[in-house]
């Protein structure tokens, strides 16, 4: 590589490095520093180490100034489970569209391409006020149920962890959905005709031709969906309530509320160093799943 290839590089890569660190890595150096300072008496820090924040989350806590409360890794647990439900429950309904829509002819293909992306001309938050109102006692759903005779008091969907995964399934079907569009528009239908010519079962085509080439479509789909969902909090606060809250509102409330900004950084590293480890090992088992196929 010589001087001036050097230069022009450096010139693309300058102001994307230069980006990343003064918005992502001097923020998340600030976040781990914060995680291990005492908080202030009236919000802030004071600049003195201060591991109790972490063992307020593990167990290690001293019991006078700062209490264990299994609840925080209950929360940790249950955003997890929440957004694990949320992308099978995104990949289940997806798939199968996805199919449906690479195999449209072109014209029609691209009206539902614009219709899976039609919901981000609006608002997030005038969308989770309309399943607000959906959901509500008194809203649209239980008004038809009742109506058809179908229940004879009001369902309490609302403020339960099934409202938050339905909000968060709604939100991300289509960043679960492009993902999965872009592997299966690359399909070779010849190797799903060769298969069944060689005499293979449609289950068996699905299993060990389609799935796999379509693989890296439900890999990157998985990732998209389950990070954001981990750690949103727009959706457990307008409709999840207290049933609902999640590891964002709970780090929220130690910003905000509390002004307890060590824990609530401590809170933010758990997370991340968890979501982070679950994502290795989804990566190399999904990695392997498909060399084997």
């Amino acid at each position: 590589m010589t001087h001036r290839d050097r230069l022009h590089l450096w010139g693309l890569l300058g102001p994307v490095t230069l980006f990343l660190g003064v918005f992502f890595l001097i923020p998340l150096l600030t976040i781990a520093l914060y995680s291990i300072l005492t908080p202030g008496l009236y919000g802030g820090v004071e600049w003195a180490f201060y591991h109790w924040n972490y063992g307020r989350i593990f167990g290690w806590a001293d019991g006078i100034d700062e209490v264990f409360e299994p609840v925080y890794l209950q929360i940790l647990a249950r955003s997890l489970g929440l957004a694990l439900t949320t992308v099978l429950l995104c990949l289940a309904i997806c798939y199968p569209v996805a199919f449906w829509v690479a195999w449209l002819p072109q014209r029609w293909r691209m009206l539902f391409l614009f219709l899976i992306a039609l919901p981000f001309f609006a608002s997030l938050i005038v969308r989770l006020y309309a399943w607000l109102l959906i959901l509500k006692p008194s809203g649209l759903l239980n008004t038809v149920l009742l109506a058809t005779g179908l229940i004879s008091e009001p369902l309490d969907l609302l403020y339960t962890p099934s409202a938050v995964v339905l909000g968060m399934v709604y939100i991300f079907l289509p960043f679960m959905f492009l993902p999965l569009f872009a592997a299966i528009d690359t399909l070779d239908a010849a190797l799903i005709e060769a298969s069944a010519d060689l005499g293979a079962k449609p289950w068996q085509t699905f299993l060990k031709v389609i799935f796999p080439m379509t693989l890296p479509g439900v890999v990157a789909g998985s990732v998209i969906v389950f990070i954001p969902a981990v750690g949103n909090f727009i959706v457990p606060d307008i409709l999840g309530g207290a049933k609902g809250l999640m590891t964002g509102n709970l780090i929220e409330q130690q910003f905000l509320s509390s002004r307890n900004w060590p824990f609530g950084s401590a809170l933010a590293m758990v997370v991340m160093a968890v979501v982070l480890g679950a994502l290795t090992i989804f990566a190399t088992r999904a990695k392997k799943a498909g060399g084997a196929a």
